[in-house]
């Protein structure tokens, strides 16, 4: 082994043979061996079969006693799996590994993906926000999704539900990236596992974590800086004052990313986060053109992609049960906030028939839950 150093901002060269995949994935599964350690023990011992030699007297040396590397067996397992799940494996420094993330402090030294890799090779950008979100955020994260879609440029998401979930819609037919906080075969949430599939069939599902992993909460804010990673810029469209939309947001700013956020009511909870990112000197955002301005060297002049929004199908709610009844109320509130909005865009919004949503709203209206206001505009209470 030389004895010059790597120094720590070098990236690794990748793995040229199934072998030298083998042992990296075994460096990285080994117990407390996180990216940061990976490039330090490659970046002091040159390889990964010398890093795994060298891993027990390190962790010794940290006063972990009896220390075992992950065996050849875990890792074989998991690529048996990856192949099962039509997964491929993607290093550091590989051609089809996303440049930006390349270069992030801590990026990940393996990716699963599952799709077209290809569309890693176009310009991205991040577009986040709630979960609960309200019919007016994920309006505007259709909105804004499609037309940055037809103009060239890849959306980044974690496929949650809410905004997530919308922005994904909305760009199916160009392509989308959806970074999984678990294993790239684990479809989470249950309800976005039909959306996963068809991201596979033209865009991406990407993960650094062990195939089959089960997302736990730890997993999420790692996940978060991925999406930022990756992309040249993040978007927030509503997202709480504590949300993980936020951490996105840090974590783009520490990476140099630009941060955008759509602005929001100052009652509703929802909008919290955005206006607090506004008010700290984040881009704001009326339209998609308010996001490609900040980008001027990322929109390709090629044709632009001409793509429809896709219809979100409702369940028919004609023959209700008091659990359905619930359910659409629910939904409504869910929609609803302190900004009024016009009665025939919430039926439209909840692509459910107008005779099911008005016994539904005079309910809510007598509860005093929403307000009916001039215009025939709606909006909730509290």
């Amino acid at each position: 082994m030389s004895e010059e150093n790597h120094p720590s901002t070098h990236p690794p060269l990748p793995p040229t043979t199934e072998d030298d995949r083998v042992l990296w994935l075994r460096l990285l599964r080994s117990r407390r061996v996180g990216p940061s350690t990976f490039y330090r023990l490659m970046n002091e011992h040159g390889s990964a079969s010398a890093a795994l030699e060298a891993l027990p007297d390190v962790a010794k040396a940290a006063g972990a006693s009896d220390y075992k590397i992950c065996p050849e067996g875990v890792a074989f397992a998991e690529l048996k799996a990856a192949k099962a799940a039509g997964a491929r494996m993607i290093c550091l420094g590989e051609a089809d590994y996303p440049d930006m993330l390349m270069h992030i402090s801590d990026a990940p030294p393996i990716l699963w993906a599952i799709g077209d890799t290809s569309i890693i090779h176009r310009p991205m950008i991040a577009l986040v926000g709630a979960r609960n979100a309200s019919s007016l955020g994920t309006r505007m994260a259709r909105a804004l999704t499609s037309e940055l879609a037809q103009q060239g440029l890849v959306v980044v998401s974690g496929l949650a539900r809410g905004i997530d979930t919308a922005a994904h819609l909305a760009a199916l037919k160009t392509g989308t990236i959806a970074i999984m906080a678990g294993g790239v075969d684990v479809l989470y949430p249950s309800e976005n596992a039909g959306l996963a599939h068809d991201i596979a069939k033209t865009g991406l599902r990407l993960s650094e974590q062990p195939m089959g992993m089960t997302p736990q909460a730890r997993h999420f804010p790692r996940r978060n800086r991925i999406i930022s990673g990756m992309s040249q810029a993040v978007v927030v469209v509503e997202a709480a004052a504590k949300s993980g939309s936020l951490i996105t947001a840090r974590n783009a700013l520490d990476q140099g990313r630009e941060v955008l956020a759509v602005p929001g009511h100052p009652f509703d909870a929802r909008a919290s986060g955005c206006n607090m990112l506004i008010r700290d000197g984040a881009r704001l955002v009326r339209n998609a053109s308010d996001v490609i301005e900040v980008l001027p060297d990322m929109v390709p002049s090629e044709t632009q992609v001409e793509m429809a929004l896709p219809d979100i199908p409702s369940p028919p709610l004609e023959n209700r049960t008091l659990r359905d009844t619930a359910k659409l109320h629910a939904l409504i509130l869910d929609r609803l906030g302190p900004s009024p909005m016009a009665e025939d865009q919430l039926i439209r919004d909840l692509a459910t028939p107008a005779h099911n949503v008005s016994p539904a709203l005079v309910d809510l209206e007598l509860e005093g839950r929403i307000k009916r206001q001039a215009g025939g505009l709606l909006s909730r209470v509290g």
